[in-house]
């Protein structure tokens, strides 16, 4: 009779345990069913938030990891192309190339060596945003370097490889050279000087001066400008008359301009991202977290990559 109460006693509790058992594994799922959707202004600011997130990730990355390639890549074809028309005598010395059409922005027109800052760039005409993201650019309203007048080439002081970094370390008579499609030309620095400072003595008649102008102060936050000028070592050359003056240069190849001549494809990238995030807010919503980034973040990464790099067309050429 003992035994038998005892047996009773240990066997009782094994429903109670099952059910609780079973109430347990219930809980999650009734948790989870309390959970409210999200309202469509909180899926709104969260497809914002995803959106600012990709746009600044990605212009970061651009200014200052992809721009590196991008330039290191553009020089290298620009090289291939300017040594070609050397040596084939069709490398341009003017506003016209040899068929008398004008250069196109970004046409390379000079090759430029500063030793002492390790700079071996390729100067492409004019000085847009677009074309400073390929190297150094040649201001259209001023003469080649080498030829009577001053010259004037913008550089870009961090972004897109950042060619005149260096150039406010540049000593008074440092050496640079420059060949154009009418020979290689020396220069002497004869000072570097900043925004308010006094520009040098006027340049004698029949002579030839190099301006090197970029961005001053800390990378990717200029407060300035900064300018080296430097004088030709030899006899100038006299150069076809330039097609732009001054006056009629374009707003967007002045100092620190940006340029806004492709806004439409920034607006056609920045819809597709608006469409993706969306996307990725739905995909969240109805898969989970962790499968709507497995399937949307390389189409996001993507496109704002794209979009970042109209973006940048925006900041100053200097940058």
């Amino acid at each position: 009779m003992v035994t038998t109460t005892a047996t009773l006693r240990t066997s009782e509790p094994a429903p109670s345990r099952r059910r609780f058992a079973r109430l347990r594994a219930h809980k999650p799922a009734e948790v989870k069913g309390d959970l409210p959707p999200l309202s469509p202004r909180l899926q709104l600011v969260r497809a914002a938030l995803v959106l600012v997130f990709v746009l600044t990730f990605t212009l970061v990355m651009q200014l200052v990891v992809v721009s590196a390639l991008q330039h290191s890549a553009s020089q290298g074809r620009a090289f291939d192309a300017f040594r070609g028309k050397l040596a084939n005598g069709t490398a341009p010395i003017g506003p016209a190339d040899q068929n008398g059409r004008t250069l196109s922005l970004g046409t390379p027109v000079a090759y430029l060596e500063i030793p002492s800052i390790g700079v071996k760039e390729v100067i492409g005409e004019g000085t847009t945003s677009s074309v400073l993201f390929d190297g150094p650019g040649h201001r259209r309203d001023t003469p080649l370097p080498g030829q009577i007048g001053t010259s004037v080439v913008f550089g870009r002081r961090a972004a897109f490889g950042g060619p005149f970094a260096d150039i406010s370390a540049l000593a008074k008579g440092a050496k640079m050279t420059v060949t154009t499609g009418q020979g290689k030309f020396e220069f002497t620095v004869i000072g570097v000087r900043y925004e308010g400072q006094p520009a040098p003595a006027r340049l004698a008649a029949g002579k030839a001066r190099l301006n090197l102008v970029s961005a001053a102060g800390t990378a990717f936050l200029p407060d300035g400008v900064v300018r080296v000028d430097a004088d030709l070592d030899g006899t100038a050359i006299v150069g076809p008359p330039r097609t732009i003056s001054a006056a009629g240069l374009p707003a967007s190849e002045r100092v620190m301009a940006g340029d806004s001549s492709t806004l439409w494809a920034l607006a056609l990238w920045l819809q597709a991202m608006i469409a993706l995030s969306i996307g990725v807010v739905w995909a969240w919503h109805r898969w989970g977290r962790a499968q709507a980034w497995v399937v949307f973040l390389p189409p996001l990464m993507l496109i704002g990559l794209s979009a970042s790099g109209e973006l940048a067309r925006l900041l100053p050429n200097l940058l």
